[in-house]
């Protein structure tokens, strides 16, 4: 079986003390990431799927590298709308650091996709990306796999998001998922909230940002009271998926909702 954390939507600036919301992104994240360790230390490694700063800094990014070496874990990265993808790789590689997209172990192939365009908060998973997918699928048929990608290929719920905020090609991505029968789940970042549910004998999985929430369900921008957290999954060697939402601390909502 293989083990793994999700943690999402870091949000980190170069500046620690600077606030998103009146919320402290570094305070936020090192006490998710302090409860990883003392409940998650079987796991096999980390997954970080976008968002990893707010500001495209190299000082942030620094500081995550530095907060997630302290895991002692294999961390794999992908880029989110507020990340630089090239200074992310660049600063975000080491021994236990990688921006690899493709991972193979214990029965299962992770594949991390770039569905981030320049300039835009919504996603697409162009056509290289397609490609790359496709190949790896191709490549490892005797693996389960596990699609992860920073935006989301389902409506949230969530009006104000679903209204070009997230990715804007999904039929094409589910195109390339569903000619291979050995992908179980897909798994993204971006809606700031926990998503669980059933599709097409795909298990689809959104998840709550190390900071503040998204309201589900809201026709505007809204911040919701829930709390910071992370997702867990075992992934089985039969190809099941087991998972679940841990919520870490009180609420890191502020007093006000404006726009996002």
């Amino acid at each position: 079986m293989l083990r793994i954390v999700q943690i999402t939507d870091t949000h980190l600036y170069a500046d620690p003390g600077r606030l998103y919301y009146d919320v402290n992104t570094d305070e936020t994240l090192r006490r998710v990431l302090a409860r990883i360790a003392d409940e998650e230390g079987n796991a096999d490694l980390v997954l970080l799927t976008g968002d990893l700063v707010h500001d495209e800094s190299e000082q942030g990014y620094a500081r995550l590298r530095g907060y997630l070496e302290k895991l002692d874990l294999p961390v794999y990265c992908l880029p989110g709308n507020h990340d630089d993808g090239d200074l992310m790789r660049r600063v975000m590689s080491g021994e236990d650091l990688s921006c690899e997209g493709w991972v193979c172990r214990d029965g299962w192939q992770i594949i991390l996709l770039d569905s981030t365009v320049p300039g835009e908060v919504g996603g697409r998973v162009g056509e290289a990306e397609l490609r790359r997918l496709d190949a790896c699928l191709r490549a490892r048929p005797d693996l389960h796999a596990l699609v992860c990608l920073h935006h989301p290929p389902q409506p949230s719920g969530c009006a104000w998001l679903d209204e070009g905020l997230i990715l804007d090609n999904p039929d094409e991505l589910f195109a390339v998922v569903e000619a291979h029968a050995n992908v179980r789940a897909m798994l993204w970042g971006h809606i700031h909230q926990a998503f669980d549910r059933e599709y097409r004998g795909l298990r689809l999985m959104g998840s709550p940002s190390t900071m503040l929430q998204f309201k589900p369900g809201a026709a505007e921008f809204a911040i919701d009271d829930a709390a910071p957290g992370y997702r867990w999954l075992h992934l089985h060697e039969d190809g099941r998926v087991e998972s679940g939402i841990v919520r870490v601390g009180e609420a890191a909502a502020p007093a006000y909702n404006t726009g996002p």
